[in-house]
């Protein structure tokens, strides 16, 4: 049976629409499952007035990291507020046309994933300029009932880890929203229209929706379900495999050695995953037109694979091999924490001042903790 998506049940939510006017952050992800774009949808629905971008656009044509502008819409005819350019929350002047602000976006189910902090700042925004929120939602793609990491310390704070929550959370995006506004206290007007017929355990294959990539370099459900172990090496200079067809599941560098690399890791017997040596050759990001050796991650078992566990040992067992060449980038403005500190949420990863070990008994006690916080907070 077909995972019915929030944006198909809002005639039943119509009041909630009703007079309204309507703001909506999306992007190609919103569609419903006969390939009907939200925005379509809504404006024929509602009264839709403005589109809002999340990182990469509503468009879904920029890279990470890029900002961007405001514009008008070409064929829609609708401003386009940007979220991920001067401001990231939505301002006062952004919200004095609208009076319900929607979002349907597809999220990955991980922690360092901007969408969600797009949605609190949206959240914020409306609390404080007395609008409603309403949240279609969505099916994580990598899963509802396996949760993994550690809870973020505080005061690595940022727009890739706000709230103290473990990387691999297993949520829909309407119930982060609801986490959000309860647990971490936004306290917005809220409304989340779930879904029918989704379940915990189903991945996204199991919805029978269509996959539509929600960020250039997350172009298969098998790379959200990795992006969890593999993003960290953003912080260093290892490749995460961008500049490939396969990004986050390659990971390498020139100078690592390809077999003794996957020896040492198959060695640790992690679960549900097996590390394949892969030589290859980026076309953009680190290491661009360079011959890197590395291993590709294959995820074999998709119930059993702890991607957060994977990628410390991963970057661990990188670390000791390659002393004299793995490095930790620095941080993008001086006296700040660096990006691995703001990926795991911690600072003994990036200052390697706990054994694998105990980054072992963290990652467990943490994820036992969170998975008490996050249950009342749970629709399905």
């Amino acid at each position: 049976m077909r995972t019915v998506l929030g944006i198909e049940r809002i005639d039943e939510f119509k009041e909630v629409f009703i007079g309204k006017r309507v703001g909506l952050l999306t992007n190609p992800t919103g569609i419903d499952s006969r390939f009907n774009s939200s925005i379509e949808l809504l404006k024929n629905k509602t009264t839709l007035v403005a589109l809002f971008s999340p990182e990469h656009g509503v468009r879904g044509d920029v890279q990470a990291g890029v900002h961007i502008s405001q514009y008008t819409d070409e064929l829609y005819q609708l401003p386009v507020y940007s979220l991920y350019g001067q401001t990231r929350k939505p301002t006062k002047e952004m919200l004095d046309e609208i009076d319900v602000f929607a979002i349907d976006i597809q999220d990955v189910g991980s922690r360092f994933y901007t969408y969600i902090y797009s949605l609190a700042y949206i959240m914020q925004a409306c609390k404080e300029y007395d609008k409603t929120v309403v949240v279609l939602d969505r099916p994580n793609p990598i899963g509802g009932e396996m949760v993994e990491g550690n809870i973020l310390d505080l005061q690595f704070r940022s727009f890739i880890g706000y709230y103290p929550m473990v990387q691999r959370h297993g949520m829909t995006i309407g119930e982060i929203a609801r986490i959000f506004n309860n647990e971490y206290e936004i306290g917005c007007n809220l409304e989340v229209i779930p879904m029918l017929n989704w379940q915990r355990e189903m991945f996204f294959e199991d919805t029978k929706l269509p996959w539509v990539y929600p960020s250039p370099n997350l172009p298969k459900v098998d790379s959200a379900f990795v992006y969890n172990a593999t993003c960290i090496f953003e912080g260093t200079n290892v490749s995460e495999g961008r500049g490939t067809a396969v990004p986050f599941e390659l990971v390498g560098a020139p100078w690592v050695k390809p077999e003794r690399l996957a020896d040492a890791l198959n060695g640790f017997q992690l679960p549900g995953v097996y590390f394949r040596p892969q030589y290859y050759t980026p076309t953009f990001s680190k290491y661009k037109d360079e011959l890197c050796g590395g291993v590709f991650v294959h995820v074999l078992d998709r119930k059993n694979f702890m991607p957060v566990k994977t990628g410390w040992t991963m970057l661990e067992v990188i670390r000791t091999m390659y002393p004299e060449h793995f490095k930790v980038s620095a941080p993008y403005v001086e006296g700040r924490p660096c990006m691995l500190e703001f990926n795991t949420g911690c600072d003994y990863i990036k200052k390697h001042t706990k054994s694998l070990t105990e980054q072992w008994e963290i990652l467990e006690r943490d994820t036992l903790l969170f998975k008490k916080t996050r249950e009342k907070y749970l629709l399905y």
